[in-house]
């Protein structure tokens, strides 16, 4: 039961072909496979999947489902960018994220490098790095809403660069995560256990963090497993732990896509990822 729904491609700011990124998750032994290229943006041309070429991203997949018919099940997804007006309707699923914080009429990347956040919250924040947090779960408690999607990306990406910049999880930043879980788990859409910034040494723990995860278990919210793959070898990277994370906090079973509409999974059935 291996699979991953959050994999980026050459189209956008991924290093391997669709069909590379499937031949490979056949050798991980992978049931499916899903692909979800950063949306269209103004304020992030260079990694986002260009209109020109959405049409071309959705005809490859489409040929590579059939393809691959009776191997591995496909899907063809995109990363909703909060910010992001494009249309969603062509593609199987959505994942929504929050990738920016708009302060002063400017957009703030947070999770581009360790500089600009801590530049940006020294800018425009005075150095509270709370407030900066405060203003990104906003935007997050409203991101299912925005986006109509299907699965909750990254939910505390504001934190990538915190243990880099020596920011903590106080009070006040998990009060914030809080407010912004309780106005998404009534949507019913799952949370990303999301292990794509291990994988790139940006943090060495999972998004949502373990404090986090257990607020949204407390609050009865749903989670789905996601490596944010951007090359080959990471499709099912530190899967383990974040099984093993997950189980512990009292999570018993996970949110998969499947075309028969099967959504859930025992952790049990996915223990030996």
């Amino acid at each position: 039961m291996k699979c991953n729904f959050h994999t980026h491609c050459s189209y956008c700011d991924g290093k391997d072909t669709p069909e590379e990124l499937i031949k490979a998750a056949l050798d991980k032994g992978f049931s499916s496979l899903g692909f979800s290229s950063h949306s269209y943006t103004d304020m992030d041309k260079e990694f986002a999947l260009s209109p020109e070429a959405a049409e071309k991203y959705r005809a490859e997949i489409a040929e590579l489902k059939q393809k691959y018919k009776g191997k591995i099940e496909i899907f063809c997804g995109i990363e909703q960018d909060y910010f992001s007006d494009e249309p969603t309707e062509p593609y199987d699923y959505v994942i929504g994220s929050v990738h920016y914080v708009k302060k002063n009429g400017e957009y703030i990347a947070v999770d581009y490098t360790a500089e600009i956040v801590k530049n940006a919250v020294e800018r425009l924040y005075g150095g509270d790095f709370d407030a900066l947090a405060e203003d990104y779960f906003a935007l997050e408690s409203d991101v299912l809403r925005k986006t109509n999607a299907d699965i909750i990306g990254h939910f505390d990406l504001v934190s990538k660069y915190s243990e880099k910049n020596g920011y903590t999880e106080s009070p006040r930043f998990l009060k914030a995560a809080e407010r912004a879980v309780k106005a998404l788990v009534p949507y019913g859409k799952p949370f990303e256990i999301n292990t794509g910034s291990m994988a790139r040494g940006a943090r060495s723990v999972t998004f949502p963090s373990n404090a986090i995860l257990k607020i949204i278990y407390e609050n009865g919210g749903k989670i789905i497993l996601s490596s944010d793959c951007h090359n080959k070898e990471n499709l099912d990277f530190a899967f383990d732990t974040a099984v093993k994370t997950a189980y512990g906090i009292g999570f018993r079973e996970c949110q998969i896509l499947r075309f028969d509409n099967t959504n859930t999974v025992k952790l049990e059935k996915i223990s030996l990822i």
